[in-house]
């Protein structure tokens, strides 16, 4: 896979997909009802936070009515020092339908989830007529309208992200942190992970959007994903 890289600020090229990230499905501004502390504290305050999966399925095994069981599954993890991945499934007990390392180090994406809207578009760079929007490999990301780098949609998945969706497996929801499965730990610091259900709204063929449901109703970030493919 070559090489991706950041770059700090770039207008957005495309129209339509700026005028998506200008979208809400709620109110604009909200109070803010967290301690300061920024990033993935705020999630963390939002799901319950664990060190194991296994825990987790247990306090998580009550239905709950804002989880519908036609949601998406959407995961953002990686380790403290490194890049972060995002995994999109329909089913947490089946691999990923769509897995992607963002250009995105840990440190810069807890700096843009410090505000209490985030929305990540991904624009796709190549197309076919004969693929699914998910399906095209090769994605201009984009972080609350800036451009920050080129990713490569995963094919096969690595063994870390391997071992963060079988440990996840049977995880609604959650935060926290996951026990390293290599010798990572010391030089990237530890494996944290996000795991949200999304509403998925499908506009056409070309555009999706995942809007983060917030456990029980309750107020907390935005975070929305959305995938274009340019015409």
């Amino acid at each position: 896979m070559p090489s991706v890289h950041s770059s700090p600020c770039y207008p957005m090229e495309n129209p339509a997909l700026a005028s998506l990230l200008r979208h809400t499905t709620g109110e604009s501004k909200r109070s803010n009802k967290f301690s300061s502390g920024g990033g993935l504290l705020k999630m963390f305050k939002l799901f319950p936070m664990l060190t194991s999966g296994c825990k987790m399925v247990a306090l998580l095994g009550r239905p709950r009515k804002m989880l519908k069981d036609s949601a998406t599954t959407g995961t953002i993890f990686g380790y403290r020092k490194g890049r972060v991945s995002l995994a999109i499934q329909e089913d947490t007990r089946q691999m990923p339908i769509f897995l992607i390392e963002l250009p995105m180090l840990a440190s810069a994406l807890n700096k843009e989830m410090a505000s209490d809207i985030m929305r990540i578009a991904l624009e796709s760079e190549t197309k076919s007529n004969k693929k699914k929007l998910m399906e095209e490999f090769v994605w201009a990301v984009y972080c609350n309208g800036r451009k920050v780098g080129y990713s490569i949609r995963r094919k096969q998945m690595s063994d870390d992200e391997l071992h963060v969706m079988q440990h996840l497996r049977g995880v609604s929801m959650g935060a926290g942190v996951l026990p390293s499965a290599s010798d990572h730990k010391d030089s990237d610091g530890e494996m944290t992970y996000m795991r949200a259900r999304f509403e998925r709204v499908v506009g056409s063929k070309d555009s999706e959007a995942l809007y983060m449901i917030n456990p029980d109703g309750a107020q907390g970030p935005e975070l929305s994903i959305f995938f274009v493919r340019p015409h």
